[in-house]
């Protein structure tokens, strides 16, 4: 259905991202964030104020909706007409060369593991030791105790 056929109040029932698909899906082309904007305060009958208060909110709100996407020049279009034309090709040359990267970080990691085993038996023992000796002579208030004091 069009946005110009819609009733008020079915508008009303939309959220300001489900607007901004009909818009775009109408528009056929990319639109900035305050053009966008401008249309739903004029669909949805809203004061001027609103645009200044809440075109921070809306900007945020397409941000995170993955049916949107911002183009390098600010307009904001609907994800589905862009799609990634970047394929990677991968050859019997860089397979091997992931093989022998991935053999070597195996084994590197295999060493640091043990290392941060043997150092955190270590520090565990020598924490122990001096966490008691340093707590032995530590008295524990009440809070009323506390408040008396002051």
């Amino acid at each position: 259905m069009s946005l110009s056929k819609m009733k008020k109040e079915d508008l009303e029932l939309l959220s300001n991202k489900d607007i901004t698909n009909l818009i775009l899906e109408e528009s056929k082309k990319p639109i900035n964030t305050a053009d966008l904007f401008r249309k739903i305060i004029k669909l949805l009958d809203l004061p001027e104020s609103t645009f200044e208060a809440k075109i921070g909110d809306y900007y945020t709100a397409l941000s995170t909706d993955k049916r949107f996407i911002l183009l390098d020049d600010g307009k904001w279009d609907l994800r589905s007409r862009h799609t990634s034309d970047k394929v990677a090709k991968v050859t019997d040359e860089d397979e091997d060369e992931e093989e022998e990267e991935d053999n070597d970080s195996d084994s590197e990691k295999e060493e640091s593991e043990e290392l941060e085993e043997d150092s955190y038996d270590d520090t565990d023992e020598e924490y122990d030791g001096n966490t008691n000796e340093e707590l032995k002579d530590l008295v524990v208030i009440d809070e009323d105790e506390l408040e008396l004091e002051q």
